[in-house]
């Protein structure tokens, strides 16, 4: 870590970032933090984008709305992706100073930078962020945290190693909606838990049953994307939006709307540092075409204390159902039966959860005091896991143990080997 980074982070700890009540201690001058709303180039938050497509590109937007970050680099191995992200970042500012690199190992070592957002398709979160966490950067990482299990459990060791902050971007956890759920479910307004069930919504892109190798376009490095995954001929379905719908890159609707209501459950079953201990699946897969991942998911996972948690194709919204009550919530409402449930809040003896108002503010403002996030590494870790697990099980098409412990299912060597793969080339998970 820079001797520059080091003093600022050292000066502005303990006190909260703009936008809150509380305000810098007074022995500091105004004039140190800029005039008005703006913040001295000294104080600001350095960062960069790597993987700038629509929500690296979403991402970067929300964090420069705050006065106290300056976005000042992009990566994108996507030429165009790559460019109309430096134009957004440089008409932002009035400036042409953004800096565009194809390859991420670049941006990262930028000593000037502080932090970077991951939002590349899932395959890369984990080698993209512990590159940078190796090189003293704090990481907001888009969920789900990592392509697999192994991966995800060597990115938590990188974090506690190098002593960062990771934000994962399961951003419901900052939706008081969400937060309230699982409080009511935590403090026992619905009695004893006994089941969450979840929906998630049918693919939204659909592939040919054929389809041939097209020519790499122009300004796409094809083979960094591909990265650690196996070598594929090209395909504009393969990459993109569309990563998502094939296994070597991605687990389908289960890592893409399900990852948001999973971590929602482990959040409300008290399970943020562990998981299921069984888990059953069943699913539908493409026969033929260039996508792999399930059309039509199901998946059951057995918590320890009995609680079952499903999750479907259908609807997009989850319940927690307990012996004396149900809450549903989803992005536009919280509903619960009975009614009454909603209607007392929550009292001071009662589980009160981590509230953050807005997910980049709050990974902003822990930058700042080095506290941890509302949805830290270890957190997402484990929620991206239980997406792993649904799929694996629907994949074996079996009932597998799960032993949230030492991260194994215990004797059963056919699932063990999908915790992880061979990297191609050259990439390992060397923190």
């Amino acid at each position: 870590m820079s001797a520059r980074k080091l003093n600022r982070r050292q000066f502005i700890k303990g006190a909260t970032a703009l936008g809150t009540a509380s305000v810098f201690p007074s022995i500091v001058p105004a004039s140190a933090l800029g005039r008005g709303k703006a913040v001295a180039a000294s104080e600001r938050i350095v960062m960069g984008i790597i993987g700038s497509g629509l929500q690296g590109t979403t991402n970067m937007n929300e964090c420069m709305r705050f006065p106290d970050v300056q976005m000042v680099a992009v990566a994108d191995v996507d030429a165009g992706h790559r460019e109309e992200a430096q134009r957004i970042v440089n008409e932002k500012y009035s400036n042409t100073d953004c800096s565009g690199y194809n390859d991420f190992r670049v941006l990262n070592a930028r000593e000037d930078i502080d932090a970077v957002i991951v939002a590349t398709p899932d395959h890369w979160h984990v080698l993209a962020a512990i590159d940078a966490i190796k090189n003293g950067k704090d990481a907001y990482v888009q969920k789900p945290l990592a392509w697999s299990i192994e991966e995800g459990r060597a990115l938590v060791d990188a974090v506690k190693k190098h002593d960062v902050i990771l934000q994962t971007g399961s951003q419901q956890r900052s939706d008081d909606r969400f937060r309230l759920a699982c409080e009511l479910a935590r403090s026992g307004r619905l009695g004893t838990l006994k089941y969450v069930n979840m929906g998630i919504p049918q693919n939204n892109r659909f592939a040919e049953p054929t389809w041939s190798p097209e020519p790499v376009p122009k300004g796409f490095d094809y083979d960094l994307w591909l990265g650690p995954a196996p070598w594929a001929e090209y395909h504009h379905q393969r990459c993109h939006y569309e990563f998502r719908f094939l296994l070597d890159y991605s687990g389908g609707q289960v890592t893409n709307f399900g990852a948001h209501h999973i971590d929602i459950a482990q959040w409300g079953l008290g399970m943020d540092d562990s998981g299921p201990v069984e888990i059953r699946g069943n699913a539908e897969f493409p026969k033929s075409g260039l996508f792999t991942t399930a059309t039509k998911v199901f998946f059951e996972c057995t918590y320890a204390d009995g609680v079952k948690l499903t999750c479907k194709t259908g609807y997009f919204g989850m319940t927690f159902e307990g012996t004396e009550g149900t809450v549903y919530v989803d992005r536009n409402r919280i509903r619960a039966e009975p009614a009454s449930i909603l209607e007392e809040p929550i009292g001071k003896k009662e589980i009160h959860l981590y509230k953050s108002k807005n997910h980049f503010r709050n990974f902003v403002d822990c930058v700042r005091s080095r506290e941890t996030p509302i949805c830290d590494a270890e957190i997402g870790h484990r929620s991206s896991t239980v997406c792993s697990l649904g799929n694996i099980a629907m994949r074996l098409g079996r009932t597998v143990k799960w032993d949230p412990e030492t991260e194994r299912f215990p004797g059963d060597a056919e699932a063990n080997a999908l915790l992880g793969r061979d990297m191609r080339g050259s990439w390992t998970l060397d923190a």
